[in-house]
């Protein structure tokens, strides 16, 4: 059975998740906030500018207009970047019918500290909080698109809501496993991308396996005692939306984060890293996110406190490495 979906954002997350829903029969309309990105994406039947050489289906359509995009959908998926998330709900809810939404953006926002499921839920009637779920997990854009083996989690509160979108994601080339950990999938999302400028850091400096295993399992140790601190569930720091997605985001090639973090290592300004990219690198402004939320929290979170001094106070990369190194013993369960 075909649905007619929306998905709002045309970066290379949203066109591939629109796309993998287009090749499953349903009828896609792709939102862009640029009216020429949607222009573009309607002359050539692909996203030259966020996910070039991904042919999409006649059933994806891509608009600039919120209106035609939620007209009639029986689905929202929204892969809005955490930073724009409050504006385009602003604009956007009273559009919206009552359907499940699906959050597939990863971040805090930065004024309020705020998870992406809080900003929905501040914004929509609690009695349409059941309606809400969150996709995440290891996978790439590009992969996801050229169909490679994927597995990924979906959160929500309502179970039955949960599987549906379960099933409405499901492929033989896409797994989706459920939860009802909503934190740990939302913290885990969030926080992998910062611990991944770490590890690219690392790399860029030339160090080797042994460092950025380290910098992995440290980094799932802070992870954990952020998402355990909000209620979330360790096992689900243990699972796709945790370790999975921080493995792959600290060592794949198509990883942005790793990228911003491997030209620090080399040398290169932030400035200079960020004006040399066209997608957004999510794990820059989470640093600053996470660095305030550990402080609020009273979470001892060094590897992001050392990652948030070389973005944000042009700390040295090895000094930084220095300091966690140096740093007093300690136990390794805390």
């Amino acid at each position: 059975m075909s649905h007619q979906v929306a998905v709002l954002g045309a970066g290379s997350w949203g066109t591939a998740l629109a796309k993998l829903l287009a090749d499953k029969g349903n009828y896609v309309r792709l939102w862009a906030r640029r009216e020429n990105v949607a222009q573009a994406i309607e002359a050539a039947r692909e996203n030259t500018a966020y996910l070039p050489g991904a042919a999409l289906p006649k059933t994806l359509r891509a608009t600039h207009s919120l209106e035609s995009a939620l007209q009639d959908v029986d689905m929202i998926v929204s892969v809005i970047p955490s930073h724009g998330l409050r504006d385009t709900l602003k604009e956007a809810l009273s559009l919206f019918p009552n359907v499940p939404i699906v959050s597939a953006s990863k971040g805090i926002e930065n004024s309020t500290l705020k998870l992406v499921s809080e900003i929905f839920e501040e914004h929509l009637h609690p009695s349409r909080h059941k309606q809400l779920t969150y996709l995440s997990g290891p996978s790439f854009a590009r992969e996801v698109a050229l169909g490679m083996p994927t597995a990924v989690s979906v959160a929500g509160l309502d179970a039955k809501v949960t599987e549906r979108v379960q099933h409405a994601f499901s492929t033989d080339r896409f797994r989706v496993y459920s939860t009802d950990d909503v934190v740990g999938v939302e913290v885990g999302g969030a926080l992998k991308n910062v611990i991944a400028i770490a590890a690219g850091i690392a790399d860029g400096l030339g160090f080797g396996s042994n460092t950025r295993a380290a910098l992995i399992t440290r980094g799932l140790a802070e992870i954990g005692r952020l998402a355990m601190k909000r209620g979330g569930h360790p096992l689900t720091l243990a699972g796709l939306a945790g370790m999975g997605d921080l493995v792959l985001t600290c060592t794949g090639d198509l990883s942005r984060n790793r990228t911003v973090g491997l030209e620090l290592g080399r040398g290169k300004k932030l400035a200079d890293v960020l004006a040399g990219m066209t997608q957004v690198a999510e794990g820059v402004r989470t640093t600053k996110s996470a660095y305030d939320l550990a402080l609020r929290e009273h979470v001892d979170m060094p590897i992001v406190g050392e990652i948030y001094k070389v973005l944000y106070e042009d700390r040295a990369p090895l000094d930084a490495l220095r300091s966690l190194m140096t740093r007093d013993p300690r136990p390794e369960r805390d």
